[in-house]
């Protein structure tokens, strides 16, 4: 019996690495969960439980809650015209909110007046007493002095100078209804009292920023030396071998710490200077890459046509080599976000207020003795799974990329 060799086509070899990545369950689970960061990273104050910016709103009298904590709060409208924010830009960059949120403890009206007891959080609470028009916790009033009450209406001037005549019952009720309200801080809340959850959401945006920019310079910076120093070779490719084991000899975060100084502190500069750092391992690959597949047919049939070294090396040589690099990327992409948490960590990273899982372990790693370390512990998760998922999709794609013809009988 005679065996009949059936080869992979060219144009199937991305179908059966698509195929092999898709039994890799760990893989598909990494994948999903960095998905539903970006999808937090995106969507941001729009789902944050706290939608002001940078996730700031503090509440002193609630540091240091524990995870699923619940108040109640009487919601006080500021006297001040109301703020209208886009949906865009509420999504980008938050909104100042219209109210001021008080935390109670008990409250009860009399008049026109709804009288609280402050929330201390101790036992018994013995919180101070305050009152506060009703009119003045449901609208945006011109002066307080001037709500009076005129039968069973209450009268007053808004902000815009309208006069307003409301009944008692319906504020009484409304305040009942709308401004007395539950928060719950489903991880607790800083010493600052704000709350964790959204601070960790909108430092994801941080996270992923950083990895991404910094991968697409070391990506720009990477491949264009690499290729050049693999297809010149000669005396390009000592000066950018030489210049690359110097990059390469200097300790990465040390490295990066000078780059800051030198550009300054901020989140754009802390980006660049972790580009300016990655791109040595990329170019090595891609120059390694490329030496080998100079000597192909292909590449010797392109010279020989006469066509522009650009040409060859960008159409023809680098679609070859960027398997590597992808799986480089996927690495890069994770050393980046330990980068960054650690440069927030030493206080040159992100700047507050903007919230960072390095700046959270770094206001709250004394905590960690005492019992609330969950205040550390829970960003220095969100870092660890995240690295972790990009580390396994890496490691999936490297799998799922090696792929070559096979012989079946």
């Amino acid at each position: 019996m005679f065996q009949k060799k059936q080869y992979i086509s060219s144009g199937s070899l991305s179908k059966l690495a698509f195929r092999k990545l898709l039994k890799n369950r760990f893989a598909l689970v990494a994948m999903g969960f960095i998905v539903f960061l970006i999808l937090v990273a995106v969507l941001g104050y729009l789902i944050t439980p706290d939608p002001t910016p940078f996730a700031n709103a503090q509440f002193l009298e609630l540091n240091t809650k524990k995870p699923g904590f619940k108040v109640t709060m009487l919601k006080v409208r500021k006297n001040q015209a109301g703020r209208h924010t886009n949906f865009f830009k509420q999504m980008i960059s938050g909104v100042e909110q219209n109210y001021d949120y008080i935390p109670i403890h008990r409250y009860y009206f009399h008049n026109d007046s709804i009288f609280i007891e402050e929330y201390t959080g101790m036992t018994p609470n013995e919180g101070e007493i305050k009152a506060f028009n009703m009119a003045d916790v449901v609208y945006a009033v011109q002066d307080t002095k001037a709500v009076y009450i005129k039968g069973n209406n209450v009268t007053f001037a808004d902000v815009d100078g309208q006069i307003q005549n409301v009944p008692l019952a319906a504020l009484t009720q409304q305040i009942q209804n709308e401004h007395i309200v539950s928060k719950r801080f489903l991880l607790g809340t800083d010493r600052f009292g704000r709350d964790i959850l959204s601070q960790i959401m909108i430092g994801t945006r941080v996270s992923l920023s950083v990895g991404f920019i910094s991968v697409f310079i070391s990506l720009l910076i990477g491949i264009l030396l690499g290729a050049l120093a693999g297809y010149f070779r000669g005396w390009v490719d000592n000066l950018i071998l030489w210049f690359i084991n110097v990059v390469w000899s200097i300790p990465t975060l040390l490295l990066v710490i000078a780059i800051t100084f030198v550009l300054g502190k901020g989140f754009w500069q802390v980006f660049i200077a972790i580009g300016l750092t990655m791109w040595v391992e990329v170019a090595r690959v891609v120059r390694g890459q490329i030496m080998s597949i100079r000597e192909k047919e292909f590449v010797e049939a392109g010279v020989a046509l006469g066509y522009k070294h650009s040409r060859i090396i960008f159409n023809h040589i680098l679609p070859n080599v960027m398997s590597p690099v992808i799986v480089i990327s996927a690495a890069n992409f994770a050393s980046a976000i330990l980068i960054e948490a650690g440069l927030s960590f030493l206080g040159i990273g992100v700047q507050p207020p903007m919230p960072s899982w390095g700046t959270m372990i770094k206001e709250h790693y004394g905590y960690i003795i005492l019992d609330s370390a969950y205040l550390a512990i829970i960003p220095g998760i969100a870092i660890m799974l995240t690295v972790l998922a990009f580390m396994l999709t890496g490691n999936a794609l490297r799998d799922a990329l090696d792929v070559k013809l096979v012989n079946k009988q």
